[in-house]
């Protein structure tokens, strides 16, 4: 008797996308159908590489991504069951990233599409983080207004559709992210920073400490700032000038205490300008994504003001929040529209700045 995964295989009538992700730190590759059906999935993680230094250390990510690049694909391929040559398409995460990291996958992606002859589809990875809301729920998202948190980026985008992603708001210093990351240091939690800072916060007092929240009563800005929050923490713990943060021996419910409240003003500004976007819109539909979206609060607080507003909320499910192969199944949608790339597509590794929702003819949902 076939199982599952073999009658999808032999099926003749489906066809395989190969997708690679290596915008940051995480080495992916997935295997998915024309179907959205998610076949292989590998993700190699580089945390202990970069442990030490408290933070992604770009040459070290790169030259672990040759490494780890092509037993990726190997092992992607070898769970789907099917070989290189079954594949309709490879589809690679080329902005915004690392540059010497995007560069690793999209070399591997071009050399994988002209030996094999098929069509090489770019992917943004933040639109992928906003599609795995779509991948995961099985269904139909957009339009939506689209949040994207994480270490690198905090952004909003108009989706009108899965083709069409607006910049609308984003963070113009540190990312949501890295702001965990560096608060976390400071208070001595170790990295990655998002978990630790969370796992502090849980016997904290997210009213102990008032941090600031920036832009949250501007009802015209869309956009995010945490470099201010970062320092109102650093104050915290030891006022301004040089500190050897190793050194302090903070009290342990301080810890806990700054750790709740910092989270909690973080998570007051994302959801506050996630609703206010959905409001300016006229919209009725968030996704969210990226690796903060795994943190608890957030996804408690988010899914409060959904209910009270009759908000259709979807989050990616935590094996998707952060960096993956399997949210490049976006690139079908291209694949369908004939959206294909040339082979001297080079890398991108900025994000675009946001457009003013004023007479941008955005849709309504």
């Amino acid at each position: 008797m076939q199982t599952a995964r073999e009658e999808v295989q032999a099926d003749k009538s489906r066809r395989y996308l190969l997708c690679l992700e290596t915008t940051c730190d995480e080495t992916a590759a997935a295997v998915i159908s024309d179907r959205l059906e998610v076949l292989g999935a590998v993700v190699a993680s580089q945390d202990r590489l970069h442990e030490r230094f408290g933070g992604i250390v770009p040459e070290i990510a790169s030259r672990a991504h040759l490494e780890r690049i092509l037993p990726a694909i190997d092992t992607a391929l070898k769970q789907a069951g099917i070989a290189a040559t079954d594949l309709a398409a490879v589809a690679v995460a080329y902005t915004p990233g690392l540059a010497g990291s995007l560069m690793v996958g999209l070399m591997a992606a071009k050399t994988i599409a002209l030996v094999l002859d098929v069509p090489l589809i770019g992917v943004d990875h933040l639109h992928a983080h906003v599609y795995a809301c779509r991948l995961a729920s099985g269904q139909e998202v957009f339009p939506c207004v689209g949040l994207v948190v994480s270490g690198g980026h905090t952004s909003l985008y108009w989706c009108p559709n899965p083709l069409e992603f607006q910049l609308i708001g984003s963070t113009i210093d540190d990312a949501a992210g890295e702001a965990f990351d560096k608060v976390a240091s400071m208070l001595g939690l170790g990295y990655p920073g998002g978990p630790a800072v969370e796992r502090a916060a849980a016997s904290g007092n997210p009213k102990a400490y008032n941090f600031p929240r920036a832009f949250l009563d501007d009802p015209d800005r869309l956009d995010f700032s945490f470099s201010g929050i970062k320092t109102a923490v650093r104050y915290t713990i030891c006022g301004p000038g040089k500190v050897d943060f190793s050194k302090l021996n903070l009290p342990p419910q301080m810890v806990a205490d700054i750790a709740a409240s910092f989270q909690e003003a973080v998570v007051d500004c994302l959801v506050g300008k996630a609703f206010l976007a959905l409001e300016k819109l006229g919209a009725s539909t968030l996704c969210v994504g990226g690796g903060v979206a795994a943190n608890k609060r957030f996804r408690q607080r988010l899914e409060e003001e959904a209910s009270r507003r009759n908000v259709r909320l979807y989050i990616a499910p935590l094996k998707l929040c952060t960096d993956n192969a399997v949210m490049g199944a976006i690139a079908w949608e291209r694949y369908h529209a004939g959206l294909f790339e040339p082979l001297d597509l080079d890398i991108q590794a900025g994000p675009l700045r946001p457009k003013s929702l004023t007479g941008s003819g955005a849709s309504r949902s």
